[in-house]
């Protein structure tokens, strides 16, 4: 193996510093023991010395040949830095041109994070949030530039004021990276994709055509559109946090504060995309994708139940003249699991494409979620057992609108109703000035609706394999709340 000088002369250093500590330790066992050095010693010591001097010479005449050739070296020169190559002076081809990139270690969403725990620590000061960002200003520095262009607004005469934006559009976009994977519709590609407040023809039906005759005439048929428009909606929530957990911030309490606000969103949008109870309010929110969904009951548990019931939901959307190709399927984990576990008389698998992770039924990809919404099991659990959803959608077939990103602000001085599900006029409203408390308040802007009414369909009452589905924990419960409390972690209100 042929090395460069600069990995030579490395290596002859290293043996230097080897043999040079050898010659310490030699000398100073000799003194431990008060007597001169031994013949062994001698001999060992006195070649130990002749190496030092032949390294030493070794290295100035590497050294030298490094010289010359850093004289003698010409510079490549990148003409096109969109070129595939790169040519050193004097139009010698030295190979393709790569650029140089430089990342740093940090986890995804960390910077996002940090600029909220700054707005917390500041209590929504921006000057304040500044100086606490001065702190992180070695491994995020655009929280600190993102905060300041907050304070000082920015002037046409600038050319260079709107640049941090750039920095809030990083910080945002990955923290919804993080948060995708987390959310039944960040799982999901294929979605049409749509801008607000946007006005977008959609056929209500079909043409229709005939065999005709010669010299008949032909029919003509008229197509029906109305017009769809998906307006501004807009999710909020507020996350309470102790005042310690936010001014001791540490690596761990990052983690905490991204753990929540990720878990926080993605619950709520994810109940709010696939729950059939959710039904548009005009100017609030947007319906399910589920809600008003044809959907049929599921006719038993066994395999065959199965295979009859999904039969019958790739037959409503023919009847629809819609394929299924690019379709999705939605269901619990738990579910999926059943369906995976089940066997036939053989034991061999029936369905050995799917887990509770995910994979494949039927040929489509299927996103599972603990978001899922469930019957709980009635006073008789046997005559009312808890119950589970199915469902199959298009994506391709499902309008969505979505901003992107994520606005912060935070407060001290507020009085808040610790309450997931908020009212007007309530008064039973907590300090959090008093109680030494900040809260985050986020909000992103997202809609949805189905293009077409056959887009979605479902199955209800799913207890396949004759599994139990347990009830989630929802927020509020005494497991969750008391997690809260050891976090630091107040409670989460969302609208």
């Amino acid at each position: 193996m042929k090395f460069s000088i600069q990995e030579q002369i490395a290596a002859y250093e290293a043996r230097r510093a080897t043999a040079s500590a050898r010659m310490v330790e030699i000398m100073e066992a000799s003194a431990e023991k008060g007597a001169t050095l031994d013949t062994a010693e001698q001999e060992e010591f006195d070649g130990l010395q002749d190496d030092l001097k032949a390294i030493d010479g070794h290295i100035q005449r590497l050294k030298s040949i490094e010289s010359q050739t850093l004289r003698s070296a010409t510079p490549i020169i990148v003409t096109d830095p969109n070129s595939a190559s790169a040519v050193r002076g004097g139009g010698v081809q030295v190979g393709p041109a790569r650029s140089v990139q430089v990342q740093r270690n940090l986890p995804k969403g960390t910077a996002f994070t940090r600029y909220a725990i700054a707005l917390m620590r500041s209590q929504g000061n921006l000057m304040q949030a500044v100086e606490v960002a001065r702190g992180w200003h070695d491994s995020t520095p655009e929280v600190e530039t993102v905060l300041r262009a907050a304070v000082a607004a920015g002037t046409t005469t600038d050319p260079a004021w709107a640049a941090p934006l750039v920095d809030y559009a990083n910080m945002t976009g990955e923290f919804i990276e993080l948060l995708r994977p987390e959310t039944i519709m960040g799982q999901i590609n294929g979605f049409r994709r749509v801008p607000f407040n946007i006005k977008m023809p959609a056929q209500v039906s079909g043409s229709s055509a005939s065999w005709v005759g010669e010299g008949a005439p032909k029919p003509v048929s008229a197509l029906a559109f109305n017009t769809v428009t998906l307006g501004f909606s807009k999710a909020a929530g507020i996350v309470v946090m102790t005042d310690e957990l936010v001014r001791f911030s540490n690596p761990s309490a990052e983690a905490i504060v991204q753990r929540d606000m990720i878990a926080t969103i993605a619950q709520f949008l994810d109940i709010q995309f696939i729950d059939p109870a959710i039904a548009a309010v005009v100017g609030i929110h947007p319906a399910s994708i589920t809600n008003g969904a044809p959907n049929i009951p599921a006719s038993g548990i066994t395999a065959d139940d199965l295979r009859t019931d999904v039969l019958t939901l790739f037959a409503m959307f023919v009847q629809a003249n819609m394929s299924v190709r690019g379709a999705y399927w939605i269901m619990d984990p738990i579910m999926a699991m059943a369906i995976g576990m089940m066997t036939n008389a053989l034991g061999q698998a029936e369905y050995p494409t799917i887990n509770m992770n995910g994979g494949t039924f039927f040929g489509l990809p299927v996103v599972v979620s603990s978001n899922v919404p469930h019957h709980p099991a009635g006073a008789d659990p046997v005559a009312d057992p808890a119950t589970t959803m199915i469902v199959l959608m298009l994506p391709s077939e499902i309008l969505l609108a979505d901003d992107g990103g994520v606005a912060l602000d935070a407060s001290r001085e507020a009085s808040l109703q610790l309450d997931s599900a908020p009212v007007a006029g309530a008064t039973q409203l907590v300090s959090l000035w008093q109680n030494n408390m900040i809260a985050l308040r986020a909000e992103r802007f997202i809609n949805w609706q189905r293009r077409r009414a056959q887009a979605v369909a479902y199955i209800s009452g799913a207890r396949y394999g004759g599994v139990v589905i347990p009830a989630p924990l929802q927020d509020g419960t005494e497991d969750e709340t008391d997690r809260n409390r050891d976090d630091g972690l107040v409670t989460n209100t969302r609208s």
